[in-house]
Formats: C-alpha cells, structure tokens, sequence
C-alpha cells in the first residue's frame, strides 16, 4: 500500500464521516427548531464543567497526536512514543468524564426508556435521544481512534513506522483530528447554546 493511495483513502473516509455526523447536526437543528424552549431547559440540565473539561482533553489530545507525528519525522523516536501515549491518556480522560456524566443521568433516570423520561416534554425527550445517540456515537469514535494509537505506538517501538515510513500514523492522526473536530461541534450544540 503506497502512501498517496493510503491518504486519499483516509480523506475519503473521514469525508463520509463528516456527511454522517453532519446529517445528526441536520437532524438536531430541525427538532432544536421544533422545540426551543424544550431544548433550553434540557440543555440547562447538563454539566458544562465536565463539558468543557472534556474540550480541554481532546484539544490537548490533538495537540499531542500532531507533535507525535513531527517528533517522528525528526527522528525523536521517543518523544513520539510520549506524545502517543498521552494522546491515549487525554482520550481515556475524555471517556472516563463522558460516563461520570452518563451515569449521573442514568442514575437521575434520564436516559431513553428511563422512569423520569415520561414526566419530560416531546422536545426534552427529543433532545436526551439525540444528546445519547451523537454523544455515544462519537465516544465509539473516540474508542476506535484509542485503539488505532495504541497499535502505532506498537508500530513506533517496534520501527514499522519510522521518519520514512508514517503514513500509517498520519491517517491516525487525520482520524484522531476529524474525533476532536466533531466534539468542538458537539460541545456548544449541547451544553453551549441556550
């Protein structure tokens, strides 16, 4: 697999995930439009701390994937491995703060089918499905990106990439940046904007 060939792959595939993500943003706008009122006061209800403590994360995140990529292309074998490895530290946080605030709902009864979900308007109801469907969503991707960088951190050690031969980090950290892009979206739609 050349180089080019494996790019062009990559940007293909996060295009098509930018058009799945960008149909939930779609999807969220319209009932945002149906339901105003309902989607501020559901909106109110969530934890902007952790919110904002998880944009924190995965800009940090995003840093450390991109100086991991230029620490191998300068030959800093190690400093690469670090950087990975925090990249993997950051993106754990993220998922650990993102199921501290899951569970605080859950355990509140708000999630879909949960006791307190009868006693919410149409629009809440609307906007706790589209918050746990685009949310969870986008920690799979998270997790799926966790598990990329762990296999080149393997790779680095182990020379498969080197300076010469990073394509395979490159996508990951094309993949890893499309991850912190969606939440940049993600994060004021839900916990931002009232």
């Amino acid at each position: 697999m050349n180089d080019k060939g494996s790019k062009m792959r990559m940007k293909l595939f996060l295009f098509t995930e930018l058009i799945l993500f960008g149909g939930m943003f779609v999807l969220y706008a319209a009932y945002r439009y149906k339901y105003p009122d309902n989607f501020k006061v559901a909106a109110l209800s969530l934890d902007t701390l952790i919110g904002t403590v998880n944009t924190i994360l995965l800009l940090t995140s995003s840093l450390t994937i991109g100086l991991a990529g230029n620490a191998l292309l300068r030959k800093n074998k190690t400093f690469s491995i670090y950087m990975l490895s925090f990249t993997v530290i950051t993106g754990g946080a993220f998922l650990v703060n993102k199921y501290i605030e899951w569970s605080i709902k859950i355990y509140q009864g708000i999630y879909p089918g949960g006791p307190e979900m009868a006693n919410l308007s149409d629009g809440e109801v609307m906007f706790y499905g589209l918050y746990y469907f685009m949310t969870g969503f986008h920690a799979l991707h998270v997790i799926v990106g966790l598990i990329f960088i762990l296999f080149m951190i393997v790779f680095v050690i182990k020379d498969k990439q080197t300076f010469d031969n990073n394509y395979k980090l490159e996508n990951t950290g094309l993949y890893w940046h499309l991850v912190v892009i969606i939440w940049i979206f993600l994060f004021p739609l839900f916990y931002l904007i009232h």
